[in-house]
This record gives structure tokens, sequence and C-alpha cells, in this order.
């Protein structure tokens, strides 16, 4: 058990209980596609990822493709939250895994029928290697699978909008119409 952990945890806890308008957050992601090709460059914080799809689907297969980082995020959530309630119960957990699969019918992304461009359907297996008692284990996981943000944000509607911008290169070669 992490006391490093718990103690940021318990500190963060404490903060939001005293002060709750610190409690909503914004996160932030930015992608860049300035390459002839699908690989893109995504800014988190002070890490660049490259994501890009497999040859299969015109990718130069540099990076694992945003549906795949859809499925890692949902294990990984699992994992922090898994670790974060884990110290703060006092369980020692030895290892975590979180194996995914997401179900996807690429005609929906290829426009060739109208079915659902996303997953249909997304499972996953939480492997738990501790020798913690199983009544212990089973309110973790009800805990993790209560208060994860990423299996929470798959498993609920929520809005999504957005604009585009476009920005041109070239200036335009009309003179503009003055009008009177």
């Amino acid at each position: 058990m992490s006391t490093e952990i718990k103690n940021a945890l318990l500190q963060l806890i404490d903060t939001v209980n005293n002060k709750p308008q610190l409690a909503s957050s914004v996160f932030r992601a930015s992608s860049f596609s300035d390459q002839d090709n699908l690989a893109i460059r995504s800014q988190i914080r002070g890490f660049t990822t490259t994501m890009d799809e497999p040859l299969a689907l015109g990718g130069t297969d540099s990076g694992p493709n945003p549906v795949e980082m859809l499925l890692a995020a949902l294990g990984s959530c699992q994992e922090i939250v898994y670790r974060a309630y884990a110290s703060i119960m006092g369980l020692k957990i030895e290892r975590i895994e979180v194996h995914a699969k997401g179900y996807l019918d690429l005609r929906g992304l290829l426009n060739l029928a109208d079915v659902p461009s996303g997953f249909s359907q997304v499972s996953f297996t939480a492997r738990i290697i501790s020798d913690e008692p199983e009544e212990k284990i089973r309110q973790l996981t009800e805990l993790v699978e209560k208060h994860c943000p990423v299996m929470d944000s798959l498993m609920r509607e929520i809005s999504v909008s957005g604009k585009v911008e476009v920005q041109r290169t070239t200036a335009p070669t009309e003179t503009p119409k003055v009008v009177l």
C-alpha cells in the first residue's frame, strides 16, 4: 500500500470537503495533424503521444489508434481508481490488470451502412492479484465500478459539442467589394 497515494488522496478529499468550489475540474487535450498521413500528435499537459491507424486502415502503424486508446483509457482509469481506493481502504494489491475489448462495425466508419461508427459493445476483465479477503475485494470493485470517470463517461449519455474553424493559408485573390 502506498502511503504517498493515500496521503495525496486524503489531502484532496479534505480540500474538496472544505472548499467544494474546487471540485469542478477541466481536463484538456489537443491533437495536431500537419502531415499527409493519419499519424496524429496529441498533447496532454506536458506529454506528447502519437496515434495512428494500422496499415490495413490506411495508416503507418506508428501508434495505437483512437479507439484502442479509448480502451486503454478505460483500463488505465480502472487500475488507477483500484489503487486509489485500495490505499484508502488499507488493502494490499500485488497487481491489477484490465483487458478491454471493443466491438466496432467498420461499415459505420466507412459510410457503407447505417450503423453506428463507434463501439457497439465494450467488455473488460479486471484481474486483481491480492491475498485480501474476497469481501474486501468485492467492496473495492463496487467502488471502482461506481466511481471510475472513464467507465462512467462511457456508460451514460453525455453532452458533446464542438465547432469548426477554418483558417486560410493564403490571402483571398479577389479585391474586397466596398459597399457605400
